[in-house]
């Protein structure tokens, strides 16, 4: 009985590896397409995919190969490479490895973003003058990206690290694909009608159509019309949206974002302390020099003895009372003379006016002689009075009527009998 034989995966990529280098078609080839899900290595090898309309291949750029490129390679560039394709047998899959590559234009969607670009910078949507400050310690941040990753879990372990007493509001949203831009463009409103104090919006890296929806301009003036300031953390360090102009602040990554929007707990205790030192710095001086002019105070002569003070000012005083009565007295024997001038003319003028009115009084009395019906009556004349009043007319009197006869040594009282 024939016992079956097993490969190892390893001895399968392998055979496949070496039907690849040994066709001849394969070992050099040339390929035109767009570069997509560019990754730029820390050893300098440059990774990523070639793409047309209908499918991609992945592609390396070693650094000896990449060092002499005549241009940066990005997202979105169409390129002519000459390389061979192979199989990297650890992962089980074939790429092309480069030699060479130069460019081949502009993809499509870069030339869309180049374009939606100029036309937001024109309209004045990426302005410095309208870009709105972040709050500096925020009570509420608003995080608007997929519910599930590693950007949402970056985002919150760093603030919740670098200052927990920040309540973390998440707004889950598609962040590619079909219905992914409205999707935004929603959280965004709903993030404004709450209570949060600034809002993250971003999700991780990806290649340039993954990233897209962060460069459509629904998403793009729906940031701007933001009254809630808006930081954009979209894919890597490398990678730039629309939205990243647009927004009031740009993060290199997720995590970048959420140093940017919180303090750090450690710096504010830090910050605290000192201030607390410089205050109670300032306040041992303040006290150290008014302890030091009390001992001043305590040591002087006159608070020492301060009815010394007190006798000093009472001399002073009196020697002002001294000056000011003899001030005065000088004074009153300088107008002495024009006193007694005054005085004789007030003299004068009183007793003028009162021998003036004397015989103003003197005629008036006269007047009031001739006047006088008394004397009048010490002439031979008489009156007649009827209830008390001078009878001045016949016709006043009538028959019965009691009448008074008023002579100068008395009266004669009668009743009218008869009037004529």
């Amino acid at each position: 009985m024939n016992e079956e034989i097993y490969l190892s995966v390893s001895d399968v990529n392998s055979y496949i590896k070496t039907i690849f280098d040994r066709d001849e078609f394969l070992t050099y080839v040339n390929i035109k397409g767009e570069i997509s899900n560019l990754k730029f290595h820390t050893r300098g090898h440059l990774y990523f995919s070639l793409k047309d309309e209908n499918s991609k291949i992945n592609a390396v750029m070693f650094n000896y190969q990449n060092a002499n490129l005549s241009f940066i390679p990005k997202d979105g560039m169409n390129v002519e490479v000459k390389g061979k394709i192979n199989v990297f047998v650890a992962g089980g899959s074939y790429q092309v490895t480069v030699d060479r590559m130069k460019e081949d234009g502009v993809g499509n969607l870069y030339i869309l973003f180049e374009e939606l670009k100029k036309r937001l910078s024109n309209e004045g949507l990426f302005d410095d003058s309208k870009k709105k400050k972040l709050p500096r310690i925020p009570k509420k941040v608003g995080v608007i990206t997929a519910p599930t990753g590693a950007a949402v879990k970056d985002i919150i372990s760093t603030i919740n690290r670098r200052f927990p007493l920040t309540e973390i509001i998440l707004f889950p949203t598609l962040v590619q694909g079909d219905g992914a831009k409205e999707n935004i463009v929603r959280m965004i409103k709903s993030a404004n009608e709450s209570d949060v104090d600034v809002i993250i919006l971003g999700r991780g890296g990806g290649s340039i159509e993954d990233l897209w929806a962060f460069n459509e301009e629904i998403v793009a003036r729906a940031i701007y019309e933001s009254e809630k300031p808006i930081v954009s953390a979209v894919g890597h360090e490398i990678d730039f949206t629309i939205s990243d102009f647009v927004a009031d602040l740009r993060a290199p990554t997720p995590t970048g974002a959420a140093e940017l929007v919180v303090p750090n707990k450690l710096e504010i205790i830090r910050y605290l302390t000192d201030y607390k030192s410089r205050i109670v710095s300032v306040m041992t001086n303040k006290i150290g020099a008014q302890e030091e002019k009390l001992q001043k105070y305590k040591q002087n002569y006159i608070l020492k003895n301060p009815l010394n003070l007190y006798q000093t000012e009472e001399q002073k005083l009196d020697n002002i009372l001294e000056k000011l009565i003899n001030s005065m007295k000088i004074k009153l024997e300088k107008d002495k003379p024009k006193v007694e001038n005054l005085k004789q003319k007030l003299n004068t003028n009183i007793l003028y006016n009162l021998e003036k009115k004397k015989n103003h009084l003197n005629n008036i009395k006269i007047k009031l002689e001739l006047l006088n019906p008394e004397n009048v009556l010490k002439k031979g004349y008489s009156l007649t009075l009827i209830n008390g009043k001078i009878a001045k007319s016949v016709k006043e009197v009538k028959v019965g009527d009691n009448i008074t006869t008023k002579f100068k040594d008395g009266n004669i009282r009668s009743e009218i009998m008869e009037v004529e």
